[in-house]
This record gives C-alpha cells, structure tokens and sequence, in this order.
C-alpha cells in the first residue's frame, strides 16, 4: 500500500487482500486488518480493538495463523489473518 500510495482492503488493480495473500503463497487467507497514521503497536491495537470488524478478525479463534506488515514511511500497519 504505501509503496503503491493507496490505503484500501482492494488494491488499485482490484485484488483483494485474497487475491495477495494466494499470490505469496498462502492458500487459506481469511481476515485483513489495516490502518494507517498510529506510531506504536500500542496505538494501532487499541485502534483495532475499538473497531469491531478488526476486533472481531483479532479475537476469532478460527485463524490460526498470522502474518503482520509496517511501513513507516507512511505508518501503514497490515494484519493478515489466515486459517
């Protein structure tokens, strides 16, 4: 996202953060939390906690796995939840 200047779950080209997750590799994608701005991982979770569609990817006890992303150069914060 930051690399490609966009903040969306769907990339400019129209992929989904499935579409992503299948092209690295990984075959069971099931949630994606992103957020943009928070400086510490303290203020991106208590962002995502107040939320609850990303509350509810990070509390769902169905994934079982977790792959997270940070780019500082414009504090993109990416959590990839799969199954």
């Amino acid at each position: 996202m930051a690399e490609r200047n966009y903040f969306s779950h769907t990339s400019p080209d129209g992929a989904s953060f499935v579409d992503r997750a299948r092209a690295a590799g990984y075959p069971r994608p099931g949630g994606e939390n992103i957020a943009k701005g928070q400086r510490s991982a303290e203020q991106v979770m208590e962002s995502w906690m107040q939320s609850s569609g990303h509350r509810a990817n990070i509390l769902n006890c169905r994934f079982t796995a977790l792959g997270m992303g940070l780019d500082t150069r414009g504090w993109v914060w990416t959590q990839v939840f799969g199954r």
